[in-house]
């Protein structure tokens, strides 16, 4: 009977490894199928993908496009849809939006809450910042917002 019991890789499917390096009667012996001299036969070789031989990388040879901001300040952004299912007079704060798992791991500057969504509960909202729309949600349902 043929079941997930009894079955196995297909015939040829699992190769020993060839051990190279083994002198010359092996047939791999000596510079072990790595030619002869040159940076790619010398131990510990490892060269990185982008390593073009010398030539100029094609990474710096693009040009530069755009503008990071070093001091651009990241916030956790949670909408309030995923808050519906809080109880009145709740206080919603970094710690209790970390309890419900609404936050990733890098919360950065803090937390934000965004207007996506319907809002009826009346809580209070300490966080970093909010957006006018969730700000015009909250107050309308009878919350209030505290920026932190």
């Amino acid at each position: 009977m043929f079941d997930l019991s009894n079955i196995g890789p297909r015939k040829g499917a699992k190769k020993n490894r060839r051990r190279i390096g083994r002198g010359a009667a092996s047939g791999w012996g000596k510079t072990a199928g790595k030619g002869t001299k040159g940076q790619k036969s010398r131990s510990g070789a490892s060269i990185p993908a982008s390593f073009e031989g010398g030539q100029m990388p094609l990474y710096r040879r693009l040009p530069k496009r755009g503008f990071k901001n070093p001091f651009r300040k990241e916030y956790c952004v949670v909408n309030l849809h995923s808050l519906q299912t809080i109880k009145a007079g709740t206080v919603v704060d970094q710690a209790f939006l970390a309890e419900q798992g609404l936050l990733r791991k890098k919360i950065g500057e803090g937390v934000k809450i965004l207007g996506d969504g319907d809002f009826s509960v009346a809580a209070t909202f300490k966080v970093a910042k909010v957006s006018a729309s969730a700000k015009a949600k909250i107050e309308a349902a009878g919350g209030t917002v505290e920026i932190v």
